[in-house]
């Protein structure tokens, strides 16, 4: 049936939730056999870009201009670099520098989360480092002391990498214990279960698939709901100074 021009998408000033009826799939610069769901741009706003990548078998990914993160949804990667030639599995991701020349190719059908930033500098000391790892190998830790809700922090916190990615997973019932507002922006991918996310002044019901983008201050919260727990991919800008954007 159609759906007569209804959507729970939503664009506001500041946040934006794209759901998986109004994706519309491009293909990037470099591209083979493979397409991207393009999330959120500078062109929204954003300091950054995401996307979900659609392999097909021996698909391939093109070129960035900046460093990038990649994240395995479903599906079997090969991960290329000059030195090192290495395979990722669901839950499997990798951080790539920025200039590190690479090569990201299916060995299946496979989906891909991918997130691309310029890089800002702190020092020649203080660089970032490739890291190619699984989820599973990452322990967790519980947000405010809450055991039904479980951080798992992918990138080091070191002063070279200037974002952080985590994956969040909520027992059903479990939420956050306040409405957060501050200066880093998010991007977020629902990876299983949902609930309900505040953002602005907005209430919206979400489940896995949706993308939300959340700019600096947007007031957010999120609660789980359902028999299975929520869980969550997100970004945040960080370890930087609030003035060196402005640079």
């Amino acid at each position: 049936m159609h759906n007569l021009g209804r959507t729970r998408s939503s664009q506001q000033p500041n946040h934006l939730l794209l759901t998986s009826d109004t994706f519309v799939r491009t293909a990037l610069p470099g591209m083979k056999a493979c397409s991207a769901i393009v999330h959120v741009s500078p062109a929204l706003g954003a300091r950054f870009a995401e996307y979900t990548a659609e392999f097909e078998a021996g698909g391939e990914l093109g070129e960035t201009p900046g460093q990038r993160f990649i994240f395995v949804i479903e599906g079997k990667l090969k991960l290329e670099t000059d030195d090192k030639s290495s395979e990722l599995s669901a839950r499997g991701y990798a951080y790539l520098p920025e200039g590190l020349q690479h090569r990201v190719k299916a060995n299946q059908i496979s989906r891909v989360a991918v997130i691309e930033k310029p890089y800002q500098p702190l020092s020649p000391l203080d660089k970032p480092r490739l890291i190619i790892s699984n989820e599973d190998a990452v322990s967790s830790h519980p947000l405010d002391d809450d055991p039904d809700l479980q951080v798992k922090c992918l990138l080091p916190d070191e002063m070279g990498f200037d974002f952080a990615v985590n994956t969040m997973v909520y027992q059903p019932g479990a939420s956050l214990s306040m409405v957060e507002m501050h200066v880093m922006e998010h991007g977020l991918i629902m990876l299983e279960g949902g609930g309900i996310y505040r953002l602005g002044d907005s209430w919206y019901p979400v489940t896995a698939g949706d993308f939300i983008w959340m700019s600096p201050w947007c007031p957010q919260w999120f609660g789980a709901l359902g028999k299975a727990p929520a869980k969550y991919l997100i970004y945040k800008d960080w370890n930087r100074h609030p003035l060196a954007a402005q640079r």
